[in-house]
């Protein structure tokens, strides 16, 4: 079955202090409801962007480390969830519920599916 992501998206300045018990309850209730489907394959609320940390490949093979998100923008992704829907459609309306019981926009996007066999009968990866 195919796997979607559906994103919550709070503003840079988002402050955590405004989320009152009744939106914890609807957001509480939208997983009961998404567990009870069997749709809910994995959710995760994230920390703040300011405390990300960016990491950048550099020409000479090192790894920078900077403090923040990679992107600067005016939202970020607040937490997310992993449904496995019949289609895009089935996403879009746990979507439409998640923006409701957030009081957030929401991004559906699928997720790339893997084929079953890991390796190819050479050893390579099978997305080399």
């Amino acid at each position: 079955m195919p796997q979607y992501l559906v994103a919550i998206y709070h503003p840079d300045d988002f402050d955590p202090s405004i989320e009152t018990g009744a939106i914890a309850e609807e957001i509480h209730a939208l997983n009961r409801e998404m567990i009870a489907a069997g749709v809910r394959t994995f959710v995760a609320g994230l920390a703040p962007a300011s405390k990300a940390k960016s990491l950048r490949a550099q020409p000479n093979g090192k790894v920078s480390v900077t403090d923040g998100p990679y992107l600067e923008t005016k939202e970020h992704i607040a937490g997310f969830w992993v449904l496995e829907t019949a289609d895009l459609n089935q996403a879009l309306e746990w979507g439409r519920k998640a923006a409701i019981a957030c009081r957030a926009p929401v991004e559906v996007r699928g997720a790339l599916q893997r084929p079953a066999q890991a390796n190819r009968p050479d050893g390579s990866d099978t997305f080399s």
